[in-house]
C-alpha cells in the first residue's frame, strides 16, 4: 500500500529534506525509523525538499510498503523512533496514483523569524508584494543554478503583517523555485529599508535576472506551514 504522511519539523539542526552525502537530513531520519519500524528497506518521497535549517509545519511525504500495520496506525509507532525534532502529524492510505510532488497543490510559506537590525516600511511592502500575486515567470527570485523546467509559477497570495516588532512574510503558491521564497524575502526588506521603491517589483519580474532582485534571506527565518491538495 502507499502511505501519505504530515511530516512537521525544526530544520535548525539538519542539512535540509533530501539524502546529502555530508549531513544528517529529514529524509534520512525517516528512512532509518521506517525500515527500524517495518523491517523493510523504505524510501520516503517528499512534497517539497526544504533547505538546510528551514523548518516546516506540515510537508508531506509518502512511501509504499508491504506492512499488514494500518496506515493511521504508523504516525503513533514511528513518533515513538523518531528525534524530538521531527514530528509525524499524520498517516493514511492512499490510492497508488497518489504522488505528493505531482498532486495540484496550494503550497503556504513564511518567513519566522530573521531579526534585521533596521525599521522596515511595511506599508511599501505590502504594496511590493502584490505584484507578485498571479501567473508570472520568477526566473528573477530563483538561484542561478536551480534546475527546473520552467520558472513560471502561479502565487494565490502574498502578504505582509505586523503584530508588535514580528514582521511575517507569507506566500501561497502552486509551487516555489529553488530559493524563490528567500529571495522574495529578501527582495521585500530592501523595499521597506527604502532601497528598492516598491513598483520596482514589476521590473524586476520582467528583468528575468537574478541579479536585480534582492538577496536570499537566511534559511532559519523560513517555515514551510503546509500543502492543500485538490
Amino acid at each position: 500500500m502507499r502511505v501519505k504522511m504530515v511530516v512537521a519539523y525544526d530544520g535548525t539542526n539538519y542539512s535540509g529534506w533530501q539524502i546529502q552525502p555530508n549531513g544528517v537530513t529529514i529524509e534520512q531520519k525517516l528512512n532509518e525509523a521506517l525500515q527500524a519500524l517495518l523491517g523493510e528497506d523504505i524510501r520516503v518521497t517528499g512534497a517539497s525538499r526544504t533547505d538546510a535549517g528551514v523548518h516546516s509545519l506540515g510537508n508531506v511525504c509518502i512511501f509504499d510498503t508491504d506492512t499488514r500495520m494500518p496506515a493511521e496506525k504508523i504516525s503513533y509507532a514511528l513518533n515513538q523512533r523518531l528525534p524530538e525534532d521531527i514530528v509525524v502529524q499524520d498517516s493514511c492510505e492512499v490510492p497508488d496514483t497518489f504522488h505528493p510532488r505531482f498532486s495540484r497543490s496550494r503550497k503556504t510559506r513564511r518567513l519566522d523569524t530573521y531579526f534585521y537590525h533596521y525599521s522596515l516600511d511595511v506599508e511599501k511592502m505590502k504594496e511590493a508584494a502584490d505584484y507578485l500575486v498571479g501567473e508570472h515567470d520568477f526566473k528573477s527570485f530563483c538561484a542561478v543554478n536551480a534546475q527546473s523546467k520552467t520558472s513560471v509559477r502561479t502565487i494565490y497570495a502574498c502578504t505582509v503583517t505586523k503584530e508588535a516588532d514580528i514582521i511575517t512574510i507569507r506566500v501561497t503558491g502552486n509551487g516555489f523555485l529553488y530559493n524563490m521564497v528567500r529571495i522574495i524575502a529578501g527582495t521585500l526588506i530592501k523595499v521597506g529599508a527604502g532601497e528598492f521603491a516598491p513598483q520596482e517589483m514589476q521590473t524586476i519580474l520582467d528583468a528575468c535576472d537574478r541579479s536585480v532582485a534582492g538577496p536570499t534571506a537566511p534559511a532559519h527565518g523560513l517555515t514551510m506551514i503546509g500543502l492543500e491538495y485538490e
